[in-house]
């Protein structure tokens, strides 16, 4: 902490102990404000923590964060939520005594934000196990359901807890959390029937109504309008723009589920929930003889529903009460007043029993488990107290009585506590104790707690009293009782100018803090917080087991009157102290710094007044009494030995004589400061601040020496290390260097002999001797054979195998090619496929047979050789379906005379056609084709035979194309028939007509010709053509 003293000018100091002018409340504020200005929102009062709500998110709450605090002496870093978490839990674990934590401050300071880090840290850092893992999920899912239940929105807070909180964690000897529990104060009732302006009812009714399903709120005959309730209408704020009540209510139902609450509780719950909305809406009518009816029959029937209750005894309840006089009932109509009056103390007991259920239930859930942890004997307990801090409102009604007078209590259990703190750490010391002078409250507490004569007991007599008695006969009675009181003043006796500001219907306390005007208006009412007896009759019959569990039967029965309001806080606050005072505590102070909740804003006189309400400034007195500043020697000597050369660089004997030692040499005074046993104490801010600046100026000497001593050590350890491993490097180099070098003589000695003996034995079979040398031969054919593989399905070249190889090498010959024609084939198109094919079909039908079948090779074969436009579209229209596949101009020879007459030959999949312009004139179907016929010479005849015993058919058709070698291809191809292709070298006969033949002859000339010939034969001379 002491290093953020060079910048206390800019950010502060981190303590307030360490202020000069420590009586200053502008110094103190101005502090404060300096370190808000930073983001540092958190700052010590000694032990106390006081933090200031920045109204934004801070990056200093992350896990990283945790470990920065988690066991780091409180003072070592600056201030924060989790160091003084972190002291707590250590001290509660190495000391063996229970703490706490109690954190104080008004509506949205910034209370309820700070238990949930403390929680959160300690869920985070403690020891986990599955019991502890389980329990912390359920310890950090209450605070949702309390809030949403507790919780409201107000004019000062968004999120405004509206109850008090103490919780106890429950540790083990491990320090892993086992058990918890959870009690509440003063549940703020009067907020379910009536709210201030701009201020809404507890959250829970706003979430079911945004957040509950259509199914759920018609089984709770609700509307989704918040405007249509009337305990929800009076502050007309339904909405708060930070609010989401549909993403909360999803946040708490699923709390619920994790703490363990059963889907019929729940169920039994909001039915509850919706009960209080329904009875808000129950109106009453008066009648002629002034008697008081209910108007709202069918509210009426939806209400007795929810409460499991009946109709009618509920109607009887609502407008008439039930008195015993003599040991007699009577049975009495209320006034339209007073059955308004009901009505509301039904709905405020509803829900403020219910709340009180919904805590037991959370602390069964909480519960330390037996079975688990046999013994609690070694458990020890961290408390957090969450509650409302001293408020001084514009009207001050019985609620901040009773919070002011919780506040006296807690301000009067801190200074005793403080004192004896401070009194203990002086005695463990070995310093004189000296005398504190400070403002003790138990004159204000006794004021208003004690017996008989404080305003409690006055206003439970004033409730009790027979007759008509009102909130002005009360005051009248405080004026009687407590008029000679000089912290207590009414109107009535008041001075001139101080009756000015005061109404006649209230009185003023003078509180540790300040001054409080009360107004009396409502606190009977609010004290009594009673039931008319037949509402409780009625709801002791609930079929709901949360109400009849609530309004217990043993209540109406027992005729003995319940405590009053004020004097059952005042015992369960009493019940407090006594569980504080046998714990050690640590104080969290939260302040506002503005009414706005904007972020980097801050209100002067908003901070003036709750330092003040706060009491910090008695706080910083009480603490500044003794002595500012106190270390352990070991710290303090650590810290500022550089600042005597006694001390340093290091002192070796006791560390009080060093201690001694260096406050002489800095010049301290006797005044100035005390040495106990193990700590010095220092009396003034100014003289640590001397040493501090000291120690600063300082710095830049120590830095030189420590640069030029560590420069030196660098660079000779740089030097060793260096020269260590050039030795070690070169012995290393030099052994692995003669190593490898014997390695390769006895490896080459080896493998030469090896070589020679399998040289020998080179033609004998596989053996030891030889195996090296055949192996090598075989492994050098095959990386040979690797560079030099035949790159094309054209290169038939194959490297020399040796002997032993031959098979393989063959083996491996034909699966290489086998590889490059698998690859070949994959690359080729499918086009170029079909083409392959077709010359493929073509070399086997042709190849050293037909003299023009080389002349063709070269050639690619078209699909085909006529244009669409070429082909008649009356033929297109009579094939129909079939699709042309080929078509080509050839010339027909007719039967007699071989007289030619031009012709197309259109090929399908099933027949081939010869069309002469638009008719067709012979159609050869594939399956009657019989054979095709040409000749051996360079000539374009091809004859197709077909057979003479079909009538369709004329005879055999003699054709003459110029592309002979692609029409005969395509057709054996289409009609499936290559087996079928005769290739004549003399003649061809073909069928004239039924048992006649004609006769074709081929012979040698010097140009192609066609003509009749000798005997009636058609000759065919054809050239000879050259071979390139």
């Amino acid at each position: 902490m002491e290093s953020a003293l060079t910048a206390r000018d800019r950010v502060g100091v981190q303590d307030f102990v360490l202020l000069e002018n420590y009586n200053s409340e502008a110094t103190f504020i101005e502090n404060l404000r300096r370190r808000f200005r930073e983001n540092l929102i958190y700052t010590y009062i000694g032990s106390v923590l006081v933090s200031v709500n920045p109204y934004k998110e801070l990056e200093i709450y992350s896990k990283q964060q945790m470990e920065r605090y988690r066991g780091v002496s409180f003072y070592e870093i600056s201030p924060h939520i989790y160091a003084l978490s972190d002291n707590t839990y250590r001290a509660m674990k190495t000391e063996r005594k229970d703490q706490c934590i109690l954190i104080s401050g008004e509506s949205g300071a910034g209370k309820t934000e700070a238990s949930k880090k403390i929680l959160l840290y300690f869920a985070v850092t403690c020891p986990t196990t599955e019991h502890a893992a389980a329990l912390g999920d359920r310890l950090l899912q209450s605070n949702p359901v309390l809030e949403a239940f507790g919780n409201a929105k107000t004019l000062r807070n968004d999120n405004s807890s509206r109850f008090g909180k103490y919780m106890d964690i429950q540790f083990d000897f491990r320090g892993a959390p086992v058990g918890a529990h959870i009690l509440n104060y003063l549940l703020e009732k009067s907020r379910v029937v009536h709210q201030n302006h701009g201020e809404r009812n507890f959250h829970i009714f706003y979430q079911l109504l945004d957040g509950g399903d259509d199914e759920l709120l018609k089984s709770l005959e609700l509307e989704r309008n918040p405007h249509s309730y009337r305990y929800l209408v009076k502050g007309n704020c339904p909405k708060v723009s930070s609010i989401s009540d549909k993403n909360n209510w999803k946040v708490v139902m699923k709390a619920l589920s994790v703490i363990g609450f059963a889907t019929e509780e729940v169920q039994k719950l909001l039915k509850i929930i919706a009960s209080v909305l329904h009875l808000g809406n129950v109106l009453f009518g008066e009648g002629e003889e002034e008697e008081t009816y209910i108007t709202t029959e069918t509210q009426l029937s939806t209400l007795a529903m929810l409460l499991g209750v009946d109709g009618s005894a509920l109607r009887e309840a609502l407008t008439h009460r039930k008195l015993t006089a003599r040991g007699e009932e009577m049975i009495t109509p209320l006034s339209f007043e007073q059955a308004v009056s009901a009505r509301d103390a039904l709905a405020k007991a509803v829900y403020g029993r219910t709340f009180t259920w919904l805590v037991e239930k959370i602390n069964q859930s909480l519960a330390l488990k037996d079975e688990l942890y046999h013994s609690s004997k070694g458990s020890s307990v961290i408390g957090l107290l969450d509650i409302y801090g001293f408020e001084v409102l514009q009207h001050n009604s019985f609620e901040q009585f009773c919070i002011n007078f919780c506040n006296e209590k807690l301000q009067q259990l801190f200074i005793e506590l403080t004192l004896r703190s401070e009194q203990e750490e002086y005695e463990t010391e070995g310093i004189a104790w000296e005398t504190v002078k400070y403002f003790d409250n138990k004159i204000i507490c006794d004021l208003i707690e004690e017996k008989h004569k404080g305003i409690i007991s006055i206003l439970d007599e004033e409730c009790l009293r027979p007759g008509e008695a009102c909130d002005v006969s009360f005051l009248e009675k405080l004026e009687d009782s407590l008029g000679c009181h000089p912290h207590f003043i009414t109107h009535k006796l008041a001075n001139g100018k101080t009756r000015r500001v005061m109404s006649r219907e209230e009185f003023r306390l003078l509180h540790y803090a300040g001054e409080v005007n009360y107004n009396v208006s409502g606190f009977l009412d609010k004290n009594n917080d009673s039931l008319n007896r037949n509402l409780k009759e009625v709801m002791c019959q609930s079929d709901n087991q949360i109400l009849s569990y609530c309004f217990r039967r043993e209540e109406v029965i027992d005729q003995k009157r319940p405590e009053m309001a004020a004097t059952q806080f005042k015992h369960s606050l009493t019940k407090l102290m006594e569980i504080l005072m046998s714990k050690e505590p640590s104080y969290v102070r939260c302040i506002k710094p503005n009414d706005a909740k904007q972020p980097g804003r801050f209100d002067e006189v908003l901070v003036r007044h709750q330092v003040k309400y706060l009491g910090l400034m008695e706080n910083l007195r009480v603490r500044r009494a003794g002595f500012a500043y106190r270390r352990r020697f070991e710290a303090f000597l650590q810290r500022y030995k550089p600042l005597c050369p006694e001390t340093w660089p290091n002192w070796q004997g006791r560390l009080v004589d060093g201690v001694s030692a260096l406050v002489k040499h800095l010049g301290y005074k006797e005044e100035e400061y005390k040495l106990g046993r193990s700590k010095i104490f220092i009396r003034f801010p100014k003289t640590l601040f001397t040493t501090e600046d000291a120690l600063e100026a300082k710095k830049p000497e120590i830095a030189v020496t420590m640069q030029k001593s560590w420069r030196g050590y660098r660079e000779r350890s740089k030097y060793q290390r260096i020269r260590h491993a050039v030795i070690v490097i070169q012995s290393g180099w030099r052994g692995m260097k003669a190593r490898r070098r014997a390695k390769q003589r006895r490896e080459a000695a080896v493998l030469i002999r090896r070589v020679i003996k399998g040289f020998i034995y080179r033609h004998e079979e596989y053996c030891p001797e030889n195996e090296y040398f055949l192996d090598h031969v075989r492994c050098s054919f095959l990386k040979n054979l690797r560079k030099n593989l035949p790159k094309s399905v054209l290169d038939k070249s194959w490297p020399k195998s040796p002997p032993s190889l031959v098979e393989a090498s063959e083996h491996l010959q034909r699966l290489h090619m086998r590889n490059m024609v698998v690859k070949y084939c994959r690359r080729i198109q499918p086009e170029w496929k079909k083409q392959m094919m077709q010359k493929v079909t073509a070399s086997e039908l042709f190849k050293n047979q037909k003299e023009i079948y080389p002349q063709s090779v070269g050639r690619l074969f078209l699909d085909s050789r006529l244009e669409r436009e070429q082909i008649s579209l009356k033929v297109l229209q009579t094939l129909g379906s079939e699709k042309v596949q080929y078509g080509v101009s050839v010339i027909k020879y007719d039967r007699r005379g071989f007289k030619p007459r031009p012709r197309q030959l259109l090929l399908t999949n099933t027949f081939a056609l010869l069309v002469d312009r638009t008719k067709i004139k012979q159609k050869i179907d594939y399956a009657s084709l019989r054979g095709i016929s040409v000749s051996s010479l360079s000539d374009g005849i091809l004859v197709l035979h077909v057979p003479c015993e079909d009538n369709k058919q004329k005879s055999d058709a003699v054709l003459h194309c110029s592309h002979v070698i692609e029409l005969v291809t395509k057709i054996s191809m289409l009609a499936r028939k290559t087996n079928c292709v005769d290739v004549r070298p003399g003649s061809i006969r073909f069928a004239v007509a039924r048992n006649k033949e004609g006769i074709i002859d081929f012979v040698r000339g010097s140009e192609l010709k066609v003509g009749k010939g000798k005997r009636g034969h058609l000759l065919v001379a054809a050239p000879r053509i050259a071979t390139t």
